[in-house]
């Protein structure tokens, strides 16, 4: 990687009370990269978006565009869209209010949003196709709406990297395809994704690039080189390897 990682994780490691999560996690991302990260539940996946995003106290660096952060304000470059049960589709707010949330590292606390952050907020809709959504309210939209309301803030919110934590889980096949091409539209344009997914046979068709997660990083990079029995042995574990790779297969 010749130019400067958009995101570059150094020995990054989580603890929970004794147990160790996360432990010796090392990658770098450049610009416009589209990658699956890979692991079954309960594998670090979340943990790990979390620990980048400074949700999380977490050892070892993270740098966004060659700065080293320290903080959480140091991370407004990173976005990050978790698994749909972690938000509270009850609070009243709209597809509109949501996106503008994104502005928010735009301006102090107490400026109300201008002409800039409305333009930001249609131009981010229409992005990801929900241009005549704005006013709906999140509970009456479907999964795959949902998940690209989310995105329209991160994109509002102009971040380098977007983190997408099992994004294509209970949306139907349409709905993962269309979402799948937005995510490839975006990363053509420069915008750095990481996708969360167990979906190997997705994983192998639409993306280049494969992190392998299980309590470290298990392997790093195509998904014809990392998805060998060895990996997906020590990522799934060696009962369901040999599914694995049949459906890799496929």
């Amino acid at each position: 990687m010749t130019e400067c990682p958009v995101l570059e994780v150094v020995d990054l490691g989580v603890r929970y009370g004794q147990r160790h999560v996360l432990h010796d996690v090392t990658f770098a991302v450049g610009r416009g990269e589209l990658i699956g990260v890979i692991g079954p539940n309960g594998a670090g996946k979340s943990t790990l978006f979390k620990a980048i995003c400074g949700l999380v106290n977490h050892e070892g660096v993270v740098q966004v565009n060659g700065v080293h952060c320290h903080h959480r304000t140091d991370r407004m470059d990173l976005a990050y869209i978790p698994q749909r049960n972690d938000n509270d589709l009850h609070f009243p707010i709209t597809v509109g209010e949501l996106v503008l949330a994104g502005r928010r590292r735009f301006r102090h606390w107490w400026r109300r949003p201008g002409g800039d952050d409305r333009a930001a907020v249609s131009a981010a809709l229409e992005r990801v196709r929900l241009e005549h959504h704005e006013d709906r309210a999140l509970t009456e939209l479907s999964g795959g709406q949902l998940q690209r309301a989310y995105l329209a803030r991160a994109l509002a919110q102009q971040a380098s990297v977007v983190l997408l934590d099992e994004a294509l889980s209970g949306v139907d096949q349409p709905t993962t395809l269309e979402l799948l091409d937005v995510f490839a539209e975006l990363a053509a344009e420069g915008t750095t994704l990481l996708v969360a997914t167990h979906d190997l046979a997705l994983a192998r068709r639409r993306f280049s690039r494969c992190l392998c997660v299980n309590g470290t990083l298990q392997g790093d990079g195509p998904p014809a080189d990392t998805f060998t029995d060895d990996v997906l042995d020590a990522t799934f574990g060696s009962a369901l390897s040999g599914k694995a790779s049949r459906v890799v297969v496929d």
